[in-house]
């Protein structure tokens, strides 16, 4: 019986014995296999298997070893979403460059394409280095209620992203805006490069090119910042409750001042007013015009939904709404009104009816209704027909119509937050901002405001402007020869053309030397 059951337990035992037997000779097949796969490998594989077997191993420790990153708080998500919108935006507007060479190039005659160009590449670059070094620190730094006086060259305390009173550094005016300092300075700066292109088109055909460059610098950097420290830097016009959300005032009117004292300076192109009568000089290329057009409008949500500096969904969608329905009233008004008064329909006018729509909805995008923005669109198209046969009238020669867009429709942009705004509250965006307008039940208060806005920033950029401009005159001379001019500009001041190859305007002029006037202040 235990003999027995010696032997019902042992087999058990030699059935392990075996199973393990079994398992080493397979391990010690699979190894004498492998060793074989291996030495079968040519010299240069078998020499990348350790490197191989190092790499796997430190990706493994790798891993191990990194500590676990925590995740982002709701804070945190917020300010690189607000960043990212921002950036976005600022690259929206920066493109709007392309659109005012496009424009201001199809606009005027062949023979200057490449100045034009050249004006409008330049351009941003000097404005970039002179608003770095000085024109941000005038606009936002800490100072008084005429100039900022701290952040030259973007230098000083800032603990941004943080707002309000968590806030702590040198750039106060901006501290609502819960973004790194980086961007707030790249949208605000390519606004300021906005003002100094606007200065290009009223000037184009016969200014010199380093007369352009050295008042796009003094632009940028003193006369633009010192304004908008006004507004939006927490100035005096700020204290007094003027409103300008997006720059229908800080950028485009003083802009359009600037470059209406250009204009003014330099006179009219040689032959554009000949017996008291206007003579058109068309544009050479109304396709690149159209285009730049279009991409000023695809720039304009950068400009004017980007201004919140937040991602917020409710402002930035009825903002983008409201500029978008203000430019195509504008293009729709511009049409009746050349078509009735002109007698056909002016795709010149077409064009600059819809800029003027944009730049008219500019400081009231955020503070009215869709309606109202139809309205002031609407006016703006109407407004910007008239103002250029009214500067011609004058004398004043402005090849691409700067001025009436700029200029004009700015100043009844800024005028119209005081007739149109709906007050705080009404939107969950604006708790603060300009009271009711008078067409909105409030008085005559804002309009009011808005008004001494209007005329403050007219008459000091005025004044700054054409210190600029007779310096100029006076010291390097602000206009090219006539022959020069009569050639064209490519040639004059750039030695090239922009049409090489292609047939030339069969008459450089199209009118005889008496007929001729250069008009002078």
């Amino acid at each position: 019986m235990l003999k027995f059951m010696y032997k019902q337990k042992s087999k058990p035992k030699k059935r392990h014995l075996s199973a393990r037997n079994y398992d080493i000779n397979s391990q010690s097949n699979s190894k004498v296999k492998l060793f074989n796969l291996i030495k079968r490998l040519s010299p240069s594989w078998q020499a990348c298997l350790p490197i191989a077997c190092l790499i796997v191993l430190g990706w493994g420790y790798a891993a191990v070893a990194q500590t676990p990153i925590a995740a982002p708080t709701t804070a945190e998500l917020k300010i690189a979403i607000d960043t990212l919108w921002v950036a976005i935006a600022a690259f929206l507007v920066f493109f709007m460059n392309a659109g005012f060479c496009m424009l201001e190039t199809g606009f005027c005659r062949q023979k200057n394409a490449v100045n034009v160009l050249s004006k409008n590449l330049i351009v941003f670059a000097l404005s970039t280095i002179a608003f770095w070094s000085i024109g941000f620190a005038l606009m936002f730094g800490d100072g008084n209620d005429f100039i900022g006086l701290n952040g030259f060259f973007l230098k000083g305390v800032d603990n941004s992203p943080a707002t309000a009173d968590a806030y702590k550094g040198v750039f106060s005016a901006i501290n609502w805006a819960g973004v790194p300092l980086a961007a707030k300075f790249l949208f605000q700066l390519v606004f300021a490069g906005t003002a100094a292109t606007i200065v290009s088109g009223a000037v184009a055909e016969r200014i010199k090119f380093v007369d352009f460059l050295i008042f796009s610098l003094l632009l940028v950097g003193i006369a633009y910042p010192i304004t908008g420290h006004w507004i939006w830097g927490g100035g005096w016009l700020a204290d007094r409750g003027f409103w300008d959300f997006a720059g229908s005032t800080v950028v485009h009117s003083v802009g359009g001042w600037a470059a209406l004292m250009g204009a003014a300076f330099l006179g009219p192109r040689l032959g554009k007013y000949q017996d008291k009568q206007v003579v058109a000089m068309p544009g050479h290329n109304m396709s690149i015009a159209t285009l730049g057009c279009l991409i000023l409008w695809l720039g304009w949500f950068g400009f004017n939904p980007g201004s919140v500096m937040a991602a917020d969904p409710g402002a930035i969608s009825h903002i983008a709404l409201t500029t978008n329905m203000a430019a195509a009233a504008g293009g729709i008004a511009a049409t009746i009104t050349a078509w009735l008064y002109l007698g056909k329909p002016d795709l010149s006018m077409i064009i600059n009816g819809i800029l003027a729509g944009l730049v008219g909805i500019t400081a009231s995008c955020a503070y009215v209704g869709v309606a109202s923005s139809l309205v002031i669109g609407f006016i703006a198209g109407v407004l910007v027909v008239f103002s250029v046969t009214f500067f011609d009238k004058l004398g004043i020669d402005d090849p691409v119509g700067a001025t009436s867009v700029h200029l004009v429709c700015g100043i009844w942009g800024t005028l119209a937050v005081g007739l149109w705004s709906v007050g705080p509250g009404v939107f969950t965006w604006y708790t603060l901002g300009p009271e009711k307008g008078l067409f909105s039940g409030g008085g005559f208060g804002q309009f009011g405001v808005q008004l001494l806005g209007v005329l403050s920033v007219g008459g000091f950029t005025v004044l700054l402007s054409s210190i600029f401009w007779l310096a100029l005159k006076a010291t390097l001379g602000i206009r090219v020869s006539k022959e020069e001019e009569l050639e064209g500009l490519d040639i004059g001041e750039h030695g090239m053309e922009a049409y090489n190859g292609f047939l030339k305007e069969g008459d450089a002029t199209g009118f005889s030397d008496e007929q001729s006037s250069i008009g002078r202040i």
